[in-house]
Formats: C-alpha cells, sequence, structure tokens
C-alpha cells in the first residue's frame, strides 16, 4: 500500500472510512486519482495524536497552515444554541488562551464562538473540505482557511451527513491535549466528544452553571459524574 493509492481509495470513497477500510482490506482496484492538499497516515506531517485512535483518519485534506498542529492545542466545544452565560464565557476563555490553538468544529454556536475569539485556531469539519457548511459560516471558514486551519477526512464537496459529525468528533478530542465543555445537551454531540476525549485519556473541564439554569443540566451532571470544573482564573481577562 503506497500513499497514491490511498488517496485514491478517499477520494473514490469520498472519505467514508469503513469503505476505505474495506477497499484496503480486499485490495480494490479504483481509478488513480491524486491531491496536492492531502496528508495521508504514512506521512511525516500526519497527526501523532490520531495513532492513539481506535479509528484514525487515513487521509486528512487541509486548507491552512499545517504548522499549528505542533503547537500546544486545547478544545473548546458545545451547543449550537448556547445561552448568553455560555458565550461569555467562551469568549473569555479564548481569549485567555491565546498561546494555545483552539480546536472546535465549526458549527454555529460555541464552535464558531470559539474560533471567533482565538488567536490561533483549528477547524475540524464533518463535510468535505470544499464545502461552505453551515454556510451562515462562510466568513469564518474564509478567515480561517487564510489564517488558520481546516481540516477534514472528507475530501472535494462531500455532504455533511448526520453521522459525521459525532464521528468527527473523535479528532478534535485526539488533537487536544483538554477539552473544555461550554455547554452540554445531554444526548448531543457534544457528550460524544466527551467520551471520546475520556476513552483517550484527555482531560475534560466543564463550565459549572447555577443549579437553576436548566441549560446547564448536562453541565453540572458531567461535574457531578467527576468531571472537573473550569475555575474563574481560567475565564479572568
Amino acid at each position: 500500500m503506497d500513499r497514491e493509492l490511498l488517496i485514491s481509495y478517499s477520494l473514490y470513497y469520498q472519505g467514508e472510512y469503513k469503505q476505505i477500510r474495506k477497499a484496503i482490506t480486499e485490495r480494490k482496484t479504483v481509478p488513480f486519482s491524486c491531491c496536492e492538499n492531502a496528508v495521508t497516515i504514512f506521512d511525516e506531517n500526519y497527526p501523532r495524536e490520531f495513532f492513539d485512535l481506535r479509528y484514525p483518519p487515513y487521509v486528512l485534506y487541509y486548507k491552512g497552515d499545517l504548522q499549528l498542529l505542533k503547537r500546544k492545542k486545547i478544545a473548546i466545544v458545545g451547543s449550537r444554541n448556547c445561552c448568553d452565560y455560555a458565550k461569555e464565557a467562551t469568549e473569555r476563555l479564548a481569549k485567555r488562551y491565546s498561546d494555545r490553538v483552539i480546536i472546535s468544529g465549526l458549527a454555529k454556536g460555541i464552535d464558531a464562538i470559539a474560533h471567533q475569539n482565538a488567536h490561533m485556531t483549528i477547524g475540524i469539519l464533518g463535510c468535505g473540505i470544499d464545502r461552505v457548511y453551515p454556510y451562515e459560516n462562510r466568513g469564518l471558514i474564509r478567515k480561517i482557511s487564510d489564517r488558520g486551519l481546516i481540516l477534514s477526512e472528507y475530501p472535494g464537496n462531500a455532504p455533511p451527513l448526520n453521522y459525521h459529525f459525532p464521528f468527527r468528533n473523535r479528532l478534535i478530542a485526539a488533537l487536544a491535549d483538554t477539552v473544555y465543555i461550554m455547554q452540554a445537551v445531554e444526548r448531543s454531540g457534544t457528550m460524544t466528544t466527551v467520551n471520546e476525549a475520556l476513552e483517550l485519556g484527555r482531560e475534560v473541564r466543564v463550565l459549572p452553571y447555577s443549579l437553576f439554569e436548566e441549560c446547564g443540566i448536562g453541565n453540572n451532571r458531567l461535574i457531578y459524574e467527576g468531571a472537573t470544573p473550569i475555575e474563574r482564573t481560567e475565564i479572568a481577562i
């Protein structure tokens, strides 16, 4: 197996992990393809953190500065429909850690706020690297492409299928030393990131809420179950 064949599989099967794995096992024949903005699992600049994963991506597509992968990184994630308290805390946290690369998923809500307030940032997509999704974040996506780094295991305009996003979250958790949870709805994508982080042995820190705030039920439950609360000093500017 060489990197060119691996890229050909990835492009042919639009980054779908199970189909690529099956093609490798069965030594399937597909049309030869190449791609300049691809990093394979065979390459020296492939993120070492992904070798901790049960299912490391075979090929990554990127736009921007791959050197950001070599710096210290934290992830900031949370709900798309977030409360004002979570918004302010996310802004403060991202600015507080200006010496770290902030990783998130380029979704609406907490993800977008984290990216917007980060000095250095990496966005990880659940769709093709060339697809603008969600469309309302098009300006942010363009900015990160120019000044930060965007990664995806899906090439071109591969669609944002529902199961891509929880699977994508393993990459967010793996790249970070610490994962910060700003607002988590129970049984949400944020919770899948928590589970991935714990399985990988990454530190999980959670924003605490008042017991009277319904939007904080998920976060407070995580703290009750043993997650470390975010301290006031971490969101002080």
